[in-house]
């Protein structure tokens, strides 16, 4: 595998934004990479040698700092289903999400405690992953946004969801847009009543909440969630759950923005606290999901007839037992789409095949708690995550797999498990978000770019 270097070169962004959603048209399905990324990045075509996995220090365990763990998931390798590098970066900053720059060169990786940004180079050497930047400014830059969530590829540039802000650390929040590099760039403020930025407010709410963001670029759309704000997120989940005015400081909304001006067009109705965001790659579906955490629904956010709207359109488990969804992933497709839910550790999967009418098709235990799920794009291998938040997880001590990395494999009936990784008892933490990587995605420095074979082709 190498690296096709028109792709990244920013004198090229406008040509390669245009390739890459050519491509993403007329290209087969028979690629590898996983399915949640951002459609402006190039996309790893064949097995994913690595999954690096942000995650979360515990106090007392091992080094008891956040880090970034590379595990080898390529079966052809030696070293298959192992730990083969972890990069610890100093303390507990609440480690939670990552995302690849458009040039996968760089992974993103923030905290949503301390709101530093970790930025680590993956390309110099994909297996020993380097500590490149760190954003410790933040909150001053973006005018107090506090909490950097998602970190989401635009064509040279990172666009970062917050959760909350500085005064007082509810869920009024904004998207801050930076360079690939770590340069700030803007702030943008999610519309609210009394500040909707010409919004269209078009149900009960306008809450102002953030959390995740994707992009449908055929219709120059970008697409938000919402959460709640430091106060929650930062507390004992059972406290939370006891207090009945903290129970109200959660999102209901998810606004539909223009792509290009990063301008607010339409707020809309998603009660109940939606959270990841995953939008159709078929060329002609102008439809995302989400997944309401406090509700258990699995909402369609959808373009038809000139005009975005929202609807629940199917139940996940039984909404009064708290399954509590959490990540979710479709596939390439536009098919299936696998549902996480926290609580009882369960992953389920949906047809989608009519977006308007999902079907559980399947159901499997992966641990006493599961949270994040990244697919392989040519869905036939899934991995899985276990934590959710330091002060939400479920207690140490607690039966069945707590802290894990799991493998498994998908034959279109069942998942199989090929290996798993218990990342207490290798004393690593709370492990979170999952990126894939490969071993010769670069090209040498002495390659010319006539002699670098292409391993790349277009995400969307």
């Amino acid at each position: 595998m190498r690296f096709n270097h028109s792709v990244r070169s920013r004198g090229h962004a406008g040509f390669a934004a245009g390739l890459v959603l050519a491509l993403a048209l007329f290209a087969p399905p028979a690629f590898a990479d996983e399915t949640c990324n951002s459609p402006y990045m190039a996309k790893i075509v064949g097995q994913e040698d690595y999954v690096y996995v942000w995650t979360l220090g515990i106090p007392g365990l091992g080094d008891e700092q956040d880090k970034l763990v590379t595990i080898d998931v390529n079966p052809a390798s030696e070293r298959y289903g192992t730990i083969v590098h972890t990069l610890s970066v100093g303390g507990r900053n609440e480690a939670h999400h990552s995302g690849l720059t458009d040039d996968r060169r760089y992974l993103w990786a923030g905290g949503l405690d301390t709101s530093k940004i970790f930025i680590f180079d993956i390309a110099t050497d994909p297996a020993k992953p380097r500590l490149h930047k760190t954003v410790t400014d933040f909150v001053d830059k973006t005018g107090g946004v506090v909490g950097p969530h998602t970190t989401y590829a635009l064509p040279g540039r990172m666009l970062v969801t917050g959760l909350s802000n500085h005064e007082d650390h509810g869920g009024v929040t904004a998207m801050a847009e930076y360079t690939n590099e770590g340069e700030y760039v803007a702030t943008y403020w999610m519309p609210k009543d009394g500040a909707l930025q010409g919004a269209v407010k078009s149900g009960q709410f306008a809450d102002g909440f953030g959390y995740d963001v994707r992009a449908l670029p055929r219709l120059n759309a970008l697409v938000s969630s919402s959460f709640t704000g430091w106060n929650n997120y930062m507390m004992d989940l059972g406290k939370m759950m006891a207090d009945p005015e903290a129970m109200k400081q959660f999102g209901n909304t998810a606004v539909v923005w223009n792509l290009h001006t990063r301008q607010p067009k339409v707020v809309l109705d998603v009660p109940g606290a939606p959270l990841e965001v995953r939008c159709a790659w078929g060329s002609s579906h102008d439809y995302c999901f989400t997944t309401t955490a406090l509700t258990s629904k699995i909402w369609l956010i959808y373009h038809e007839n000139g005009e975005w709207a929202a609807k629940a359109v199917a139940d996940i488990g039984d909404a009064s037992k708290i399954p509590l969804p959490v990540d979710i992933s479709i596939s390439a497709d536009d098919e299936l789409l696998w549902v996480n839910t926290w609580n009882d550790g369960m992953t389920r999967l949906f047809d989608v095949s009519d977006p308007h009418a999902p079907k559980e098709i399947y159901t499997k235990k992966i641990g006493a708690q599961v949270n994040m799920v990244s697919q392989s794009w040519d869905g036939k291998r899934a991995y899985y995550t276990s934590s959710l938040l330091g002060n939400w997880d479920k207690k140490d001590g607690a039966p069945g797999d707590l802290q894990y990395f799991k493998a498994y494999t998908w034959n279109g009936e069942q998942l199989e498990q090929k290996f798993a990784i218990d990342f207490l008892a290798q004393k690593l933490g709370r492990p979170h978000q999952m990126r894939f990587g490969a071993r010769a995605l670069y090209a040498d420095a002495a390659d010319t770019e006539e002699d670098a074979t292409p391993a790349l082709a277009a995400n969307d």
